[in-house]
């Protein structure tokens, strides 16, 4: 018969609850605080509702009514200097933030709606109706809120996805020696969620000052807590993690704002995060201005035993029992709240003269439409100034070197020079540079700068997302194969891709993140594909993607400079391969935006990158093609040389597209299009495309080379280009 002994969690879990003397105790400030923003908020949202319901509000209407407390009790004790971020439903979040910033947490209760605190409430009010005066120039709407000013990071319309970016937020608050914390907000539905949990796990391994803040309202749109999880104390969650969590009523603002000072006061003396579990409650239905009722998943009885429960109610009593304040006095702070808001609405909106008692949003509010695309990413203008090479035809002393040797030396550099920078990935810091060699020497230099991380793509590259909107860093993240891209497309293309645009255009995200194409490596279909036709249709993101050492130094030099998200592609293919680099000379940047012309002809126009340009040369040199061949180097469509393209296509009238990786993921694609929409009338013959095969690579040897394009399948796509030329 075996034994058994009884384990115990590694971290302390409590259900803290107030007393009488927790009330009696409380500073009288604080609660007035407290009261305040709970009546500023609920009827902001009020407001936020009524106006959905007369067809104002473009897109959802999430109301924080009922939940107010959470958000109060935990952020009204903050500095402005602690970050906060959330998810669809968080304008209660939001505006504590805010209100907490310009007003300190103390608030008049005989003079509520300041004026600092009625410029919050409008452009809140304004970025919700997507108005050009709103916090994010009315791009973000409901869901997406940001202030950095304020410490508001970003609410998020993906469930748990500001989990990564907190905690990077909050590494770089931990390495920027401030006692600084973030609090990432999420509900019941994000507690199950991978990124979430990876977060979690990467917070607590490198004690990280973030606090995951569950408000557990018991219903993700329509389906119960009880539905999706064994146990419903989500507060769980931070025992698997060993990090400390309390579980606490969130309709009790005292309650909740002293299981955040508790917390806090850990996370600020370096002891790592913590979860705190609020149960909340949302008084309407997942959107709009109904209860959850209305749709039968719950009832009314229910929905009815909450509202006696309300947060503003809790406190208001409470004071009064103290002999705080009166009766009247509530009422009073209710009507200045509900006044601010007409006010504030009344700012933005008119009489609509077509339909009698109808009110309608100031036609001269809305953005301008030219505003569409400004900000995807920003101008280039901070290379302006830069040294520049052009290593075809330098007049400079080379040094022979590996490709991959050149990939460790122009990091080593840039980190010795820049001490922002900051490497992570998996194995990164391990076996002599990672897996291939390409971060080698650069722990031993700076081990506190390069971090191996947990295998966790989700958690760690939205870490380094937080790492650059927080702008005190600059990431380096490696991906080991492109593939893993899509276990952590939601960081990589809905968080770090849209962030600037999404959040009015203006904050940079300086993150560079490397991978390599692996193609002929025997690793099979979910490691090995090209990257380059996912990235370039996805908003955001800057490519570029060397084929020789030289050209590497120059363009990661320009990806650390830029303040876009920039994807470095390397080729695997070259690591080994015998190359040479400028002698001594590590510090320049390749033009921005310029290709390659690798070799001039008159007859046709190859276009290539990676490892392809050399694959292309050696087609042209064996079928004796009088070609320009042009490395592209800069692949984005925002970068793309399309000068020196423009002017080949002129000449020669055939385009050949040259790639290695599979026809649905093809960078090609949209290329070709490109071309013939800009060239149609130089052309004199569709342009013609190298490709792999439909499938991804397989790890049969055999198969695998049937997938992709090499030496042989250019020479093919360069005798179908002659045949369209009349065989010439």
């Amino acid at each position: 018969m075996p034994t058994h002994e009884r384990l115990e969690a590694a971290a302390p879990w409590v259900r803290l609850t107030t007393t009488a003397a927790d009330w009696k105790g409380a500073d009288p400030a604080l609660l007035a605080g407290m009261l305040a923003q709970l009546h500023l908020i609920r009827a902001f949202e009020e407001t936020v509702l009524e106006l959905a319901s007369e067809g104002l509000v473009h897109g959802p209407a999430h109301s924080s009514i009922g939940q107010e407390g959470g958000a109060v009790g935990s952020i009204i004790g903050l500095r402005s200097s602690d970050a906060i971020n959330g998810s669809h439903r968080g304008h209660h979040q939001f505006l504590a933030k805010a209100l907490t910033h310009v007003a300190g947490g103390r608030h008049d209760l005989a003079a509520v709606a300041t004026t600092p605190v009625q410029e919050v409430l409008q452009k809140t009010l304004a970025e919700i109706l997507g108005l050009a005066q709103g916090y994010c120039k009315g791009r973000g709407g409901s869901m997406h809120l940001q202030w950095f000013e304020a410490g508001a990071l970003g609410t998020n319309a993906i469930v748990g996805g500001g989990a990564p970016m907190a905690a990077g937020n909050a590494w770089a608050q931990k390495h920027s020696d401030t006692t600084d914390l973030t609090v990432n907000y999420f509900g019941d539905g994000a507690s199950q969620i991978g990124s979430v949990l990876e977060s979690m796990n990467l917070a607590a391994t490198w004690q990280l000052p973030v606090a995951f803040f569950i408000e557990n309202n018991l219903y993700g749109v329509s389906t119960h807590v009880t539905e999706v999880t064994a146990d419903t104390r989500l507060s769980v969650r931070g025992q698997g993690f060993a990090i400390p969590s309390w579980q606490v009523d969130g309709m009790d603002p005292l309650a909740v704002h002293l299981a955040m000072d508790e917390a806090a006061e850990r996370m600020r003396a370096g002891e790592g995060p913590a979860v705190i579990e609020a149960e909340v409650y949302r008084y309407f239905h997942q959107n709009g201005p109904y209860p959850g009722s209305a749709f039968g998943y719950r009832s009314k009885e229910e929905e009815a035993e909450w509202r006696a429960r309300d947060p503003l109610l809790r406190v208001a009593s409470e004071m009064e029992a103290l002999g705080y304040l009166a009766p009247e006095e509530v009422e009073s702070v209710r009507a200045q709240a509900q006044e601010a808001m007409r006010a504030a609405a009344a700012e933005l909106l008119e009489a609509d003269p077509e339909r009698e008692g109808k009110r309608r949003i100031r036609p001269d509010l809305w953005p301008d439409p030219a505003f569409v695309d400004v900000g995807v990413r920003g101008d280039a203008s901070e290379l302006a100034g830069a040294r520049t090479l052009e290593p075809i035809g330098a007049d400079v002393t080379m040094t022979p070197a590996k490709f991959v040797d050149a990939v460790a030396r122009v990091m080593e550099r840039r980190m010795d020079e820049d001490p922002r920078i900051v490497v992570l990935g998996e194995d990164v810091h391990r076996l002599a540079g990672g897996t291939n060699g390409a971060t080698k020497g650069l722990a031993a230099r700076f081990p506190d700068r390069v971090l191996g991380t947990p295998i966790s793509e989700n958690a760690f590259v939205g870490l380094g997302g937080g790492l650059a909107l927080d702008g005190r860093f600059r990431p380096v993240v490696e991906f080991m194969y492109p593939d893993f891209m899509w276990v952590a497309a939601d960081q990589v293309f809905n968080q770090i891709g849209k962030a600037r645009h999404m959040f009015g255009g203006v904050n940079p995200v300086p993150l560079v993140l490397r991978t390599k194409v692996a193609m002929g490596s025997g690793y099979g279909s979910q490691h090995l594909m090209d990257p380059a036709g996912i990235f370039s249709t996805s908003p955001g993101w800057r490519i570029v993607a060397p084929s020789t050492a030289a050209d590497y130094v120059g363009l990661m030099n320009a990806a650390l400079a830029l303040e876009d998200p920039v994807l470095v592609i390397e080729h695997i293919d070259l690591y080994g391969a015998a190359d040479e680099i400028p002698d001594g000379d590590l510090d320049y940047q390749l033009p921005f935006g310029k290709a390659g012309l690798r070799r001039t002809g008159e007859d046709a126009t190859i276009i290539s990158y990676l490892s392809m340009v050399r694959h292309s040369l050696e087609a042209v040199e064996q079928t004796g093609l009088d070609a320009d061949v042009i490395d592209l180097r800069w692949l984005d469509r925002a970068s793309i040389d399309w000068a020196t393209i423009e002017e080949s296509v002129k000449k020669t009238n055939a385009v050949l597209i040259v790639e290695q990786g599979a026809q649905g993921t093809s960078y090609g694609g949209w290329l070709a299009d490109e071309i013939q929409r800009r060239y149609f009338d130089w052309l004199d013959q569709p342009v013609q495309r190298v490709t792999g095969s439909e499938a991804s690579p397989s790890i049969s040897k055999v198969l695998e080379r049937a997938a992709i394009a090499r030496t042989e399948e250019v020479i093919a796509g360069i005798e179908r280009l002659r045949a369209g030329m009349g065989g010439a």
